[in-house]
């Protein structure tokens, strides 16, 4: 008895989605980026009390846990996991972002001594990419203890979202693409959706 080397009931190749399927993804993508965006820029965040800055924060952040929970669930059971991981990032991480930046904005609103001036909606956008990055650039630095533990918080943050949500996001992209996948049925060779 000989070992083949040749493809088995066991052995999987790696099925690309279809074009359609990937156009789709991408305007999802697009669609709720430019959303959520928009939405940003249109809050009234200047004219917020600290309760409903605190609230927006703690509800978004309950609304971000839920949405890669429920993105999870999606790409486990979606026969193109590496397809859906993508577009689960492409919406989860800019939603943090701005909810920072909201954050940011209204605390910059309430008080001009939390980061020693208003912050415009694009000025706090842009503070929260730098802090998500680590660049740190200095030109807009949170002067206010206040200020300091959300900063502090989104770093936590920041390093729960790079480490956890994405370790969980490839696990799950990972555990779908394993012979039998999350369901035990092999994914179709041809997808035409």
């Amino acid at each position: 008895m000989t070992d083949s080397a040749g493809p088995g009931p066991d052995t999987r190749r790696e099925v690309r989605p279809p074009r359609r399927m990937i156009v789709r993804a991408v305007l999802r993508i697009v669609g709720s980026g430019t959303a959520l965006v928009t939405l940003y820029f249109l809050l009234p965040l200047d004219r917020s009390s600290t309760w409903s800055a605190v609230t927006m924060l703690v509800v978004g952040l309950v609304v971000f846990v839920g949405l890669v929970a429920f993105q999870v669930r999606s790409i486990i059971r979606s026969p193109f996991p590496g397809l859906r991981a993508v577009e689960a990032l492409a919406t989860s991480v800019p939603l943090f972002l701005l909810l920072f930046a909201s954050a940011y904005v209204v605390m910059a609103a309430m008080s001009a001594g939390n980061f020693g001036g208003p912050l415009t909606h694009t000025d706090g956008l842009y503070f929260a990419v730098t802090i998500f990055s680590t660049v740190g650039f200095g030109d807009i630095t949170a002067k206010s203890q206040a200020a300091r533990l959300v900063v502090t918080g989104q770093m936590i943050a920041d390093l729960v979202v790079l480490g956890l949500a994405i370790k969980i996001i490839m696990g799950a992209v990972s555990r779908r693409r394993q012979p039998g996948g999350a369901s035990g049925v092999q994914p179709p060779e041809d997808v035409h959706r």
